[in-house]
Order: C-alpha cells, then sequence, then structure tokens
C-alpha cells in the first residue's frame, strides 16, 4: 500500500470518528473496507501520531477511538461499566466530587479503574476525585454550597457569615468517632491486603460482589478462568465458613478460592481432604 493511500485511509477514518463519535475497530473495518486487523493498525499509528484517542473503557474486548474534544461523549457508553464500576460512575457523576478517603474500600478501587471519567486531584494533601468533564476549581464552590446547606438545614446562620461558631461546634459533633476511623481503617488494611496478594498471583479482580467487616466477595480471573474469591477478616476459619463460600460459589456456578489471614486450621484441613476422596454417602436400610 502506498503512502498516499495510507494517508487517505487515514483521512476517512478521522472523518468517520468526527462525525459518527467514539467508535470500535468494527465500526472502521466496515466504514473503510478494511478487515479488523488492519483497520486496527490504522487506529493504533493514528493513536501514535496524537490524532485520536483510546478509552480506557472497553466494549467487550476493544477500546473506543475519538476525536480529541469528543471525551463527553464516552457518557452514553457508561452502561458498559461493571456493576461496581457503574456504582462509582453513577456516585461521581451526582456529587462531582469525591474525597477518597471518605469512600469505601470497594468504591476507592472502582474509581481507579473508571479512568475515563474520574479524574484525581490533590488538595492539601488529600486526595480527590472530578467527574471529567467538571473542572477542579468548581470544588470551593461545591464545599461553599455544601456548607451553606448545612447552615440553612441547622438555622445557625448569621448575616456576616455564611458559618458561625456554633455551625462549627456542630459539625465538629456529628464528625465520626475515633472508634468508627479505626474500624474504617482496619478494613481498609484488609481490602489492601488482599488486592496485594491477588497483584503478587497475577490473579486480576473483575468485580467485587460483596464486602464488610468480617469479608470480602470478588469476582476474580486467575489463568483466563473466572472464579470466585472469599476472604475472611480472622486468623482461622471453620467449616461453617467453608460452607457458606461453597454455598456462595454454587449460586454462581463458579469453582472458589478461599483467603484468610493465618494457616487454615489441621482439622479444617483433613475435613477438605476427607471429602475430596468420598465418592458417595449411603445409608443402609
Amino acid at each position: 500500500m502506498s503512502d498516499q493511500n495510507a494517508m487517505q485511509i487515514k483521512e476517512k477514518i478521522i472523518t468517520f470518528i468526527r462525525l459518527r463519535g467514539p467508535s470500535l475497530p468494527v465500526h472502521i473495518s466496515k466504514e473503510t473496507g478494511l478487515s479488523i486487523l488492519f483497520a486496527s493498525a490504522f487506529l493504533s499509528e493514528l493513536f501514535h501520531e496524537k490524532k485520536i484517542k483510546i478509552s480506557n473503557l472497553k466494549i467487550g474486548s476493544s477500546p473506543l477511538y475519538f476525536i480529541p474534544g469528543q471525551e463527553s461523549q464516552l457518557e452514553k457508553f457508561s452502561n458498559y461499566l461493571k456493576s461496581k464500576e457503574k456504582e462509582a460512575f453513577i456516585i461521581l457523576k451526582e456529587k462531582k466530587f469525591l474525597k477518597d478517603a471518605d469512600q469505601e474500600p470497594s468504591i476507592r478501587v472502582a474509581l481507579r479503574e473508571i479512568k475515563d471519567f474520574a479524574i484525581p486531584f490533590k488538595r492539601e494533601e488529600e486526595i480527590y476525585w472530578r467527574y471529567f468533564i467538571i473542572p477542579e476549581t468548581e470544588l470551593k464552590n461545591e464545599q461553599k454550597k455544601e456548607n451553606q446547606d448545612k447552615g440553612k438545614e441547622l438555622g445557625i446562620f448569621d448575616k456576616k457569615s455564611s458559618e458561625t461558631l456554633e455551625t462549627k461546634k456542630i459539625i465538629k459533633k456529628k464528625s465520626p468517632k475515633k472508634k468508627a476511623a479505626t474500624s474504617k481503617k482496619r478494613d481498609d488494611n484488609f481490602f489492601n491486603k488482599i488486592k496485594e496478594f491477588l497483584n503478587n498471583k497475577n490473579i486480576e479482580i473483575r468485580d467485587i460482589q460483596g464486602f464488610d467487616k468480617n469479608s470480602l466477595t470478588l469476582k476474580v480471573n486467575e489463568n483466563n478462568e473466572e472464579r470466585l474469591l472469599i476472604a475472611y477478616n480472622k486468623k482461622r476459619i471453620i467449616d461453617t465458613d467453608l460452607i457458606r463460600a461453597h454455598k456462595k460459589a454454587l449460586d454462581q456456578k463458579l469453582p472458589y478460592i478461599l483467603l484468610s489471614l493465618g494457616e487454615p486450621p489441621k482439622k479444617l484441613n483433613d475435613l477438605i481432604l476427607a471429602i475430596k476422596d468420598l465418592s458417595e454417602i449411603n445409608k443402609i436400610e
């Protein structure tokens, strides 16, 4: 293929994306008459030439390709986000800004995955997230509005100041107790331990299905096979933990992995080995 033909194809691709919006290689393939492999190669070249951009979001196994300036059009593809990522997207879109430290661990992880929609920035050494089409400068206005709304609810604003000394006292009283903060930190540490363990094992988190102070349930991908992972936030797991995990996995028809903070007791290992070699149990009539 001559350089001139290649340039014409690239121009055709750019024109198509400009008119259609964010597109998949299959759309480019149909428009240009190229195979998906060749269409993908041209899209890759255009990306490296910084003429188009690639989404972090994937439709199936492929990202979207779009012209700089079409970022806002990615919103219409948000329904392709996974469940927890979709939840984080909806919360961020509604709130516009989120303080990272105030979010549940599962939402914090999801915010880091939706890179097209959640933009991180620092304010007073704290990490915040902004919805991608909202400028960072609006954070101050949002915080001011939030303080004013709190003041109106409490009926303690005066004419000179948007927040009186009494307001500060009440808000301070409403702050989370030290015990709650300690509990949240403990939960975060547990979640981070599991995440680090999975990273070291090259196990990919696909979805967060449940998370509380006692356990974490994830859908994961290990060696291209989907599994259910149940992690218990304690050192010793017992037979009832094993049964609960088995029922969860059975409901979803998935093999499962169990994790805990300590070695499984010998009694439980013996039980697992005994069941593994068991052929059947019959009642003598």
